[in-house]
């Protein structure tokens, strides 16, 4: 069975799909600096940020709907930063009463909050294009071409390979509990087949501790085929080709505009 619904990659024959790893791993990470270093309240210069992502995504040809669908997730982590809003000193806004506390909130604290709320989602929107638009191959190789440590990319390359493995067990648990499991013929049955929620726990939890026993032993024979290969910790790959002059252009392009964003908020909002 193919787990490709774990695979963010969607194919395509945008210009985005088309450029080089290198230039699009480190414009994304440029991008989420800029977005990260942008003063609180530097509305004009998020709505700039907005715009390139969003002129990105549609050169991409991926639809704007899968992008903000996907961004989305940020929403429980913004969540988080939900008590900015009353731990920030400044001009009060409403007093909500929480037991024999009181808490206020302030438009200083509403305003981080919403600066918040808006760099994770720009963020997490920079980082699905990258990862909808690029090998994840590919990616190891640009993390490697620019200096990031071996064994963090041996990492990442090693966790995202055997989250494949694990949902294959989890996979056959789940046949074998089926093949295991008996169902009411009588459609009027109101009980459940299965048992008690009580009951259903165990088996979950059952299941849970079997697949993360599986998972070792497949782990152990996994490393032990990898060292009969010639595994060293480092993944073999072709030499990478040099950059075109596009991909300069088009790396330094980038760069400069995040830059003059960045510039433009510390001075003015900084």
């Amino acid at each position: 069975m193919q787990l490709t619904f774990l695979d963010p990659y969607r194919p395509a024959n945008s210009p985005l799909h088309r450029a080089d790893a290198r230039v699009k791993f480190l414009l994304t990470i440029a991008f989420i600096l800029t977005s990260s270093l942008t003063p609180v309240g530097a509305w004009p210069v998020y709505i700039f940020l907005f715009t390139l992502i969003l002129s990105v995504t549609l050169i991409s040809e991926l639809g704007i709907w899968f992008v903000l669908v996907r961004a989305s997730l940020a929403l429980p982590f913004v969540l988080s930063a939900l008590p900015v809003i009353f731990t920030t000193t400044g001009t009060a806004l409403f007093s909500l009463p929480l037991g024999a506390w009181t808490l206020t909130a302030s438009s200083e604290g509403l305003e981080r909050f919403i600066s918040i709320a808006l760099k994770s989602w720009l963020s997490v929107q920079a980082a699905i294009l990258l990862a909808s638009s690029t090998h994840f191959p590919e990616l190891l190789q640009a993390m490697r071409a620019v200096r990031i440590p071996r064994l963090l990319v041996a990492m990442f390359g090693l966790m995202w390979r055997y989250l494949f493995v694990l949902v294959d067990e989890a996979l056959r648990l789940m046949r074998a509990r089926s093949a295991r499991s008996g169902v009411s013929s009588d459609p009027n049955a109101s009980r459940k087949v299965g048992g008690s929620l009580a009951w259903r726990a165990r088996v979950a939890g059952g299941m849970a501790g079997n697949l993360f026993l599986r998972g070792i032993e497949r782990s152990d024979r996994t490393y032990v085929a990898m060292l009969s290969r010639g595994y060293n910790g480092e993944v073999r790959a072709l030499p990478l080709s040099a950059l075109t002059r596009n991909s300069w252009l088009a790396l330094g392009l980038g760069l400069s505009i995040l830059a003059v964003l960045l510039i433009f908020g510390i001075l003015f909002w900084g």
